[in-house]
C-alpha cells in the first residue's frame, strides 16, 4: 500500500518555515514529520507527497524520484503531515477501513482508499471522528520536541548499530542512553549527560572540548558543537550546523550557524541562518504569562499557550553581533538584522537594518549572499530556488 503525505490548508500557520518547504519537511525530534510517518506506515520505498503548487518545481528539482502531486494507482493511505504521533494515533490509523477517512474538527487526518485520483473526494467517503491531534503552528512543534526526541530514539536508534565507545577525558552519564554514529568525534572534557533523556550524536558530528550536552538532544550529521557550549534538553540540531554558546529546547532545521556565546531558547531556526556573536533571545516573559507570537495566517499576534517560546527565524536570515531578540519574535525569510535596538514582534520577510529602521532587502544582494553561503557548503543556489524566493519577495507582507 502506498502512503501519501499531504499538506492541508494550514500551511501558512507554519510560515516563514513553510514559505519554501512542505510542512512534512519540518524537523521535530530526530526526524522530519514526513519521515516519521513514512517509517511507521509506509510499505513502499517510494516517497509520495501532495504539497503546495508553488513548491512543486523546487521539490521536483531536489527529489526527482519522488511522486509529487500525481495520481497513484492501487491501495493508498493518505496522511496529514501535521499528525502528532502517539501510540493511540497509530492504532486508530492502522484500524482505518478502505473507503473511510478520519477527521478531527474541520481537518482530515487520514484517508484509506483504492482509486486513481490525486486526492479522494471526501464527500464520498465514510467519515469517522477521531481524537488524533495535529500540530497547528511552530510553537506546537517546539513544545513537543523533547517527547519526540525520546520516542525517535527508542524506536529507531536504541537497538541500532552504535559506534559509541568510552573515550579518555569524555564523561558520560547513563551510557545506555547514548547513541553515536560512525565517525563522530569528541575532544577531551566533553560531558554527555543522558540521565534525563537520550543523547544522539549522528554520523560525522564533532563535539569540541568542554562542551556539555544534556539529553534529550540530537546532533545531526556532520554538525559541530563548539568549545564550552552548553546544549540543554529538548534541542534538535539538524545536519551541517555549527552551534556554540547556550542553547535550550531549540530546533535547527539544518545548515545553520550559531557559533558564538549567547543564549537561544525554545526557538525554531530555519536553514542557512547565521546568528551573530552575543545574540541573545528571551524565551520567558517577566510576568511568566503565556507568550504571544505573530501569525502570518491571522496577520496579528496570537497566544501560543506556551509559557516558554523564544523566536522563529526563517531561512537565509542573519543577525549581527550583540542583537537582542524579544520573547515570541518571528523573523521572516531573508532578513539581515543588526544594531542595539530590541528585535521584537514580527520582522517581515526580506527586511534589512536595525529593528526600528527596517528597509526592504534588495533582491539581487540577497541572491548574491545566498549563493556565497551555499557555495561554502559545496551546494548551488539554483535558478529554481531563485524563482521561488523572487515570488516570496514580491508578495512580502
Amino acid at each position: 500500500m502506498q502512503t501519501v503525505i499531504f499538506d492541508d490548508d494550514a500551511l501558512s500557520n507554519f510560515y516563514p518555515l513553510t514559505l519554501n518547504r512542505s510542512i512534512g519537511d519540518l524537523r521535530c525530534g530526530i526526524t522530519k514529520l514526513r519521515q516519521r510517518l513514512e517509517s511507521i506506515f509506509c510499505d513502499s520505498e517510494e516517497t509520495c507527497v501532495i504539497i503546495a503548487e508553488n513548491l512543486v518545481p523546487l521539490y521536483q528539482e531536489r527529489h526527482p524520484d519522488w511522486i509529487i502531486n500525481s495520481a497513484v494507482r492501487g491501495e493508498k493511505l493518505y496522511l496529514n503531515s501535521r499528525i502528532i504521533i502517539t501510540a493511540d494515533a497509530v492504532e486508530q490509523i492502522q484500524k482505518l477501513d478502505f473507503g473511510s477517512c478520519l477527521y478531527t474538527g474541520q481537518n482530515i487526518v487520514a484517508i484509506k482508499v483504492k482509486d486513481t485520483s490525486i486526492f479522494p473526494d471526501v464527500a464520498k467517503l465514510k467519515k469517522k471522528l477521531c481524537n488524533i491531534k495535529l500540530y497547528n503552528c511552530l510553537a506546537d512543534i517546539i513544545q513537543d520536541n523533547s517527547r519526540m526526541l525520546m520516542r525517535d530514539y527508542h524506536l529507531h536508534f536504541y537497538d541500532g548499530e552504535n559506534y559509541f565507545e568510552t573515550e579518555p577525558g569524555v564523561t558520560v552519564l547513563h551510557p545506555y542512553n547514548v547513541w553515536v554514529g560512525e565517525g563522530a568525534e569528541f575532544s577531551p572534557g566533553v560531558i554527555l549527560d543522558a540521565s534525563e533523556g537520550p543523547v544522539v550524536i549522528d554520523t560525522g558530528a564533532y563535539i569540541m572540548a568542554n562542551a556539555v550536552l544534556c539529553g534529550p538532544v540530537y546532533l545531526g550529521k556532520k554538525s559541530l558543537v563548539k568549545i564550552g557550549a552548553k546544549i540543554y534538553g529538548g534541542t534538535s540540531i539538524g545536519p551541517v550546523c555549527k552551534v556554540g554558546g547556550e542553547v535550550e529546547g531549540t530546533i535547527f532545521q539544518g545548515y545553520s550557524n550559531k557559533q558564538h556565546d549567547g543564549f537561544l531558547g525554545h526557538s525554531y531556526i530555519g536553514e542557512w541562518v547565521n546568528i551573530g556573536a552575543d545574540t541573545n533571545n528571551s524565551d520567558l516573559k517577566n510576568t511568566y504569562k503565556t507568550v504571544a507570537y505573530y501569525s502570518y495566517t491571522h496577520k496579528a499576534k496570537i497566544d501560543s499557550g506556551n509559557q516558554f517560546l523564544g523566536c522563529v527565524i526563517g531561512d537565509h536570515s542573519k543577525t549581527g553581533i550583540n542583537c537582542s531578540i524579544n520573547t515570541g519574535t518571528v523573523i521572516g525569510i531573508g532578513c539581515n538584522l543588526y544594531g542595539p535596538n530590541l528585535i521584537r514582534d514580527f520582522i517581515p520577510d526580506f527586511s534589512w537594518g536595525e529593528a526600528e529602521k527596517l528597509e526592504k532587502y534588495r533582491f539581487p544582494e540577497f541572491c548574491e549572499t545566498a549563493e556565497i553561503v551555499k557555495q561554502r557548503r559545496n551546494l548551488s543556489f539554483t535558478a529554481t530556488e531563485k524563482e521561488l524566493y523572487k515570488n516570496i519577495y514580491n508578495m512580502r507582507i
